[in-house]
């Protein structure tokens, strides 16, 4: 099975054409005002416009008014809608567009419970939970054992697997959770003179590094199937 992969996170036509490159098949937009990814109808616009026809255009919304919604998708063409926040499952689906719900790794949360109400979604991706962070993109992960054991074996869903993922780390991470796909974003930033992602702005070496380590993990022996589907991406 070949991993599916997504750039969130894009601010920039430059990067988004990296993301394209490098053979991802899915970028990620932030309509959300409170991060330094966000951007504007317009940013998104350009964007999309450079993008070919096979690669996926997700955007990522938390907690929004639907409203909100509802003008990004008139002024962007977004194929698929990406929810990170706390959103019930009949808001995710009042847009009659595919959507992806993501489930915060809490210490103590049931998995499995709490991906229950989104059974109609294209994908469920889980993502690293710490307070007071970003919902999202913070460049940490979590125990991805345990999602391997709590819940994979048991979705219908499409998992995809996001949190710090990097270049280095990624393949170990496929080989233990056997994801639909990942999802990437601080793990392919450029870096401040601190090492600290600069986010918002890709940088295309490690968008290549991370691609390449995703091929190279795909052609390893598998130890275990998760859920295949084709309902995220427009590739047969």
């Amino acid at each position: 099975m070949r991993t599916r992969i997504k750039i969130c996170g894009i601010t920039r036509v430059e990067d988004a054409q990296a993301a394209v490159d490098a053979g991802a098949d899915a970028i990620g937009l932030v309509f959300w005002p409170g991060t330094p990814r966000v951007v504007t109808h317009a940013q998104a616009q350009r964007i999309v416009a450079t993008l070919p026809s096979y690669v996926t255009t997700v955007g990522l919304f938390v907690d929004p008014h639907p409203e909100d919604v509802r003008a990004a998708l008139a002024a962007v063409a977004l194929d698929v809608l990406q929810f990170h926040g706390s959103e019930a499952a009949q808001l995710c689906r009042a847009f009659g567009r595919r959507y992806v719900k993501a489930i915060a790794v809490k210490e103590g949360i049931d998995l499995h419970a709490a991906a229950s109400p989104y059974r109609d979604a294209a994908g469920l991706l889980f993502d690293a939970f710490h307070e007071g962070d970003l919902p999202g993109g913070t460049g940490r992960a979590f125990d991805w054992g345990r999602l391997a054991a709590d819940v994979r074996a048991r979705l219908s869903q499409p998992v995809i697997l996001s949190g710090g993922l990097t270049a280095d780390n990624v393949a170990h991470a496929i080989a233990v959770v056997r994801p639909w796909a990942v999802d990437v974003s601080s793990g392919v930033e450029e870096r401040d003179d601190a090492g600290k992602p600069r986010r918002g702005l890709k940088d295309p070496a490690r968008i290549r590094a991370f691609a390449q380590a995703v091929s190279v993990a795909d052609q390893a022996p598998p130890n275990a199937q998760g859920p295949v589907a084709s309902r995220l991406t427009r590739d047969p």
